[in-house]
């Protein structure tokens, strides 16, 4: 249920800026909101807790991001208090991004691989990413997981490209099983 509270409030904070034509803006915003929650999980705690009044809520999420967010974000933390729903502020800043990205035509990719890619081998994953997204633009992000072994897993949407040593092993080890 609240994910789906978070879509419309994500789709009519995303609407309200376009029409005022900082949806730029209010994604950096989100961006901000999205790290923030990311670096702290005890935020999201602290809102999502019924011991704490949503004044108290709303005085905090002010404090924290005073100054640094546009008018429409903090309209957005108000609009929130009033309505008892500053517990989803998080998936609404990634609801608001999956829209966001959407409408600019953008395709989130995770590569994650055994070591940090360099220059070249980003360079060719991102071709690899382009070519399965067509014309949208690819924004890359990299994951380090040494479990791998070697190679990389590539996902764009719905597709996964696994050319890892771990996952040719596991694809190995079912087919022998299978026989």
């Amino acid at each position: 249920m609240s994910t789906r509270a978070a879509h419309r409030y994500a789709k009519a904070i995303l609407d309200l800026a376009v029409k005022n034509k900082q949806e730029d803006a209010v994604y950096k915003d989100m961006q901000l909101i999205a790290e923030t929650f990311a670096a702290d999980s005890k935020l999201e705690e602290v809102l999502k807790s019924p011991m704490l009044k949503y004044q108290d809520k709303h005085q905090l999420v002010n404090k924290i991001f005073e100054g640094k967010t546009t008018t429409l974000v903090t309209q957005l933390f108000k609009l929130l208090t009033d309505n008892k729903r500053l517990d989803i502020l998080n998936t609404i800043t990634s609801q608001f991004t999956k829209l966001y990205n959407d409408q600019k035509g953008i395709v989130k990719a995770v590569v994650t691989s055994a070591v940090a890619l360099h220059d070249v081998m980003t360079k060719k994953v991102m071709d690899k990413a382009q070519s399965l997204v067509g014309d949208k633009k690819v924004l890359l992000q990299s994951q380090v997981d040494e479990s791998l072994i070697g190679g990389f897993i590539l996902r764009v949407g719905d597709v996964q490209l696994d050319t890892s040593i771990a996952g040719q092993l596991k694809k190995l080890k079912r087919e022998l099983i299978e026989q």
